[in-house]
């Protein structure tokens, strides 16, 4: 499948620069595919749109604190990185921009926290082999003590809150970028989704940078997707498993959560507690076996997020629905709207 499918036209404009004054007050376009209608809402309807009974999962991992300054040892040249991926205690690859990094080079970050590169280059990227010389054993604390919530590069402008980049319900700080979709959940929305009789489960997955890059490839089929670790508990499995049973919808919120649901989810549908990394590319022709609906924002075009989204939704009838959204002045990207595909 040719990969141009998955373009579309959009206005700068319409690429959210902040986040909605209030989570639950961004829209909320539902597309359901069952009668191909696209209606408008605003994300605090969700409840009303959920049935008891239902199980919403969602991806509770936070962003780290990746985007860190520094210089070289020796020289003072500047250097910014951003970390991508932690490989062990103080180990991290990260993402360097213009300056020349090779093996050997020594790194300063502030007074208490050095490093050396001991891999790369490789399309841009190094690993570094973080030290302190505080002598603190937990060198990752450090690290995240240094470094700043990296946002978009799209997002011009600054952040005043910067825990409107994170989700209300998050708990581990393992991500690279935020799982967006859950961007426009409050506590007090979560409380009501609960009052409904509607179950509410949390996985972790890894959220990387390289999901989110436009495939270069002319054909999908061609492209391979980053890996990314994810976690899945026995109470999670065990909730998903019982609103299967009894004949229930599994919600995921966001396209991290369905690849972790679908990467361990057996051919009925049955999910196990599992833990690992995932490489699955969805794409249109997969069998969903573990999701019935889906909450997401608006991807990138030609994005591995837009196509797994076109997958569930139908191509031409998800197409159609972005195209709406033009339409309609939809914000898009990370601070934008959302949708809701049923």
């Amino acid at each position: 499948m040719k990969t141009e499918v998955f373009d579309y036209h959009l206005p700068d404009e319409l690429i959210a620069q902040e986040p909605s004054e209030v989570r639950d007050m961004s829209r909320l376009l539902v597309a359901e595919r069952a009668t191909g209608t696209i209606s408008h809402h605003v994300f605090k309807d969700l409840p009303g749109l959920l049935r008891k009974g239902e199980c919403l999962v969602v991806n509770s991992s936070r962003v780290f604190p990746g985007r860190i300054n520094g210089r070289k040892e020796g020289s003072g040249g500047k250097v910014e990185i951003l970390l991508l991926e932690r490989l062990g205690t103080g180990l991290w690859r990260a993402l360097v921009g213009r300056a020349a990094l090779r093996p050997g080079v020594r790194l300063e970050f502030g007074d208490d926290l050095k490093g050396e590169v001991v891999g790369g280059p490789l399309a841009g990227k190094v690993v570094i082999r973080f030290d302190s010389s505080t002598g603190e054993s937990d060198i990752d604390r450090l690290i995240f003590r240094t470094g700043e919530v990296p946002l978009p590069p799209y997002i011009k402008k600054e952040l005043g809150d910067p825990e409107r980049y994170q989700t209300v319900y998050g708990e581990r700080e393992i991500s690279a970028a935020a799982p967006t979709a859950g961007l426009h959940f409050t506590a007090g929305l979560m409380e009501e989704i609960r009052s409904k009789g509607i179950n509410i489960e949390r996985l972790e997955l890894a959220v990387g940078l390289n999901t989110f890059l436009p495939v270069r490839e002319k054909r999908i089929e061609d492209h391979r997707i980053h890996s990314e670790w994810f976690c899945i508990g026995a109470e999670c499995a065990h909730g998903v498993n019982q609103a299967r049973e009894r004949g229930s919808h599994v919600v995921a919120v966001g396209t991290t959560a369905v690849r972790a649901l679908e990467s361990a989810s057996d051919a009925g549908g049955r999910l196990a507690a599992r833990s690992g990394y995932t490489d699955l590319f969805v794409s249109p022709g997969f069998e969903f076996k573990a999701v019935d609906a889906l909450v997401t924002n608006f991807h990138f075009p030609r994005s591995t997020p837009l196509v797994l989204v076109c997958a569930f939704g139908g191509t031409d009838f998800i197409l159609e629905a972005y195209r709406e959204a033009v339409r309609e002045w939809y914000r898009f990207y990370s601070f934008g709207d959302a949708m809701l595909v049923i």
